[in-house]
């Protein structure tokens, strides 16, 4: 085995002083310390060295003595440099987890957000655990929704969609890197006739995350979002913000079974009127519920005949 020691070059001290795991969390905190907050980075800083080191979270408590190579010195400088330049953690070590699995991330789809697991709750509490349901997920992105559903709920038949091919592939790696199985469809949910690759059999639920940021919020929103992450999955017409959810609730109605549910993530700010297009396109116990930030996100629908 080749002995790591302690000793390293000068060029490395320019930005270590020792070639320990205590000595790169120093310096990310040192680096990076008026960008993101004391638990972002002692997030992103565990979430490294684990990824680099294939250690446990046990391991990485006792890890701050560790000796690093070269290769892992340089490694760490890449991350801090990247960072700085706004790309996103996520793209950086190639995933994220959401709901207990390991999720695949890069610029072809959005990056899961924490807010969307507690959709994914909300689907999960409202059908009983022995009830065999037919779902599909409606602009899938990575793919999170559906296969979060799947892993908690193997007996359900559960298929997903997209446009982008880019989604739909990095949304098929997420299902072998997770070793399960997604019925994965390129749909255009804005084009009616696109619907008519789905089967004659109806659903019991449709889900949903669809773009919902009208464009003239681009300018207010961080580059590490708006220069990293797909427009067509982020932004809509500043004058028809409830585009995509109009168009899968009107959809809905055809492909939904009697009972049927509509579940959806919401702009914070169109709760209201995403309550009122639901009523008006004859969907009934409408109910809103807010995220663990208190904010309008969440929105669920009954179709009934």
């Amino acid at each position: 085995m080749i002995k790591i020691h302690s000793f390293i070059p000068s060029f490395f001290k320019v930005f270590v002083q020792t070639n320990t795991v205590k000595a790169v969390k120093s310096y990310f905190k040192d680096r990076l310390k008026d960008q993101f907050s004391e638990s972002e980075l002692r997030m992103m800083i565990k979430e490294a060295v684990m990824a680099r080191l294939d250690l446990h979270s046990t391991e990485y408590l006792l890890s701050d003595e560790q000796l690093l190579s070269e290769s892992d010195l340089l490694y760490f400088r890449s991350i801090v440099k990247r960072l700085q330049s706004n790309e996103p953690f996520q793209h950086i070590i190639g995933h994220t987890t959401f709901f207990g699995l390991k999720i695949k991330t890069d610029p072809r789809a959005l990056i899961p957000r924490p807010e969307t697991e507690e959709l994914v709750e909300w689907v999960l509490k409202t059908f009983e655990k022995d009830q065999q349901i037919r779902l599909m997920d409606l602009c899938t992105g990575t793919g999170c929704i559906a296969l979060s559903l799947k892993s908690i709920r193997p007996d359900w038949t559960i298929e997903a969609c997209d446009l982008s091919e880019g989604a739909l592939a990095l949304a098929q790696e997420n299902c072998e890197l997770n070793n399960l199985n997604l019925s994965l469809e390129a749909i255009d949910v804005l084009n009616p006739k696109d619907y008519q690759m789905i089967t004659s059999e109806l659903y019991d639920c449709w889900v949903s995350n669809p773009p919902y940021i009208p464009i003239c919020e681009r300018e207010k929103m961080s580059e590490n979002v708006t220069g990293f992450e797909p427009e067509m999955a982020l932004f809509v017409p500043d004058n028809d913000p409830l585009l995509f959810y109009r168009s899968i609730a009107e959809q809905g109605r055809e492909h939904l079974k009697n009972g049927g549910m509509l579940f959806f993530e919401i702009h914070e700010d169109y709760g209201a009127e995403t309550k009122q297009m639901l009523d008006s396109l004859g969907f009934s116990q409408i109910e809103m519920r807010t995220d663990l930030q208190g904010k309008e996100r969440m929105i669920k629908a009954l179709w009934s005949i």
